[in-house]
């Protein structure tokens, strides 16, 4: 699995996004983030995903008792029932792994709650099946730092990828060129890059202005 070079970059073709149990149980007992904070990172990496055409998997554990996706992620894709499961490893879910699959991508990018568990657990297992596994490390969270710390250095040691949110959607722009995704992905980080799409804004703004 290639750890270095360009081609150890994310690339949206060759992509597939999973995202685990986003959900109000998994958030009541979050304390290694703010909850707002994997709230907005999630939704923006869902963002992304749809800014770049690429697939998101979305699930959920034993919904009835742990509660429907959170409204901000599934708006994002309104007509995507989640996958519900029963097994704590999303991995052991034929549904979603036929899912991926299918797709015949790669680069398995994961995000979810919580990281200890439901993200370490498929991670580690999916990476043993060839995947290149990506762990989005703030649009996860676990029950408290040192869990959530535990479970990113088991996974690296394991050979997973940590990336932030925004390390993702850079990479897979890559290049201003692509002026396809610029506008959308313009919105996504205005909306959700916090002082990052300030800046971007104020750039924008700057190359957008006329010149004297």
């Amino acid at each position: 699995m290639t750890k270095s070079g360009l081609e150890a970059l994310l690339r949206p073709e060759d992509s597939i996004v999973v995202l685990i149990d986003h959900q109000p149980f998994q958030f009541a007992n979050l304390n290694s983030h703010e909850p707002a904070m994997i709230v907005n990172n999630v939704i923006g990496l869902a963002k992304a995903s749809k800014a770049f055409d690429v697939p998101v998997v979305l699930t959920t554990v034993i919904e009835g008792r742990g509660g429907f996706l959170i409204k901000g992620l599934q708006d994002v894709f309104p007509d995507q029932t989640p996958i519900d499961r029963t097994f704590i490893n999303t991995w052991q879910d034929d549904r979603v792994v036929d899912v991926v699959k299918a797709s015949g991508r790669k680069q398995l990018v994961i995000a979810g709650l919580w990281t200890e568990v439901c993200v370490a657990m498929p991670a580690i297992q999916a990476v043993a099946d060839g995947y290149e596994v990506f762990v989005v490390t703030d649009a996860c969270g676990g029950v408290s730092a040192e869990a959530h710390d535990m479970a990113i250095r088991r996974m690296t040691a394991a050979g997973i990828t940590p990336i932030t949110w925004m390390a993702v959607a850079s990479e897979w722009q890559r290049d201003w060129a692509r002026e396809a995704t610029v506008p959308a992905l313009a919105e996504v980080l205005g909306a959700h890059g916090g002082g990052s799409g300030v800046a971007f804004a104020w750039e924008m703004q700057l190359l957008n202005a006329p010149r004297a």
